[in-house]
């Protein structure tokens, strides 16, 4: 089987996130496990991943269960850059498992947008 490169941005809590990595495992593939609430990304890999990906920030942005309403990201007065700069601050808020390949980056909610890289 040929050597594929596969990074996961995973939190180890989430039933989401532990299914996608299982089914990466499932294909003979070991990937490279980010634990990016551990390891955050920098707003940089943010943006690179939401280019890949071909979403805006409010795409990304995890609300339940993260400091999104305290932050009142919701409202219309944050630009891109501020939404992308509070996701590298606070990475609670970036919603995963965020998944690349070679084929592409997909966030794989549902966990079957994986089938769509690998």
């Amino acid at each position: 089987m040929p050597k594929v490169a596969v990074t996961i941005w995973h939190n180890p809590q989430c039933g989401t996130s532990r299914k996608v990595l299982a089914a990466i495992r499932a294909k003979g593939i070991e990937p490279d496990v980010v634990e990016y609430l551990k390891d955050p990304p920098s707003a940089a890999e943010i943006r690179t991943a939401l280019k890949d990906m071909g979403i805006g920030p409010r795409e990304l942005l995890r609300r339940r269960g993260t400091p999104y309403d305290d932050l009142g990201l919701g409202k219309p007065k944050w630009t891109d850059a501020d939404l992308v700069a509070a996701m590298a601050k606070h990475p609670l808020l970036i919603e995963r498992p965020v998944v690349r390949t070679r084929k592409g980056t997909r966030l794989c909610r549902p966990p079957d947008r994986l089938d769509e890289i690998l």
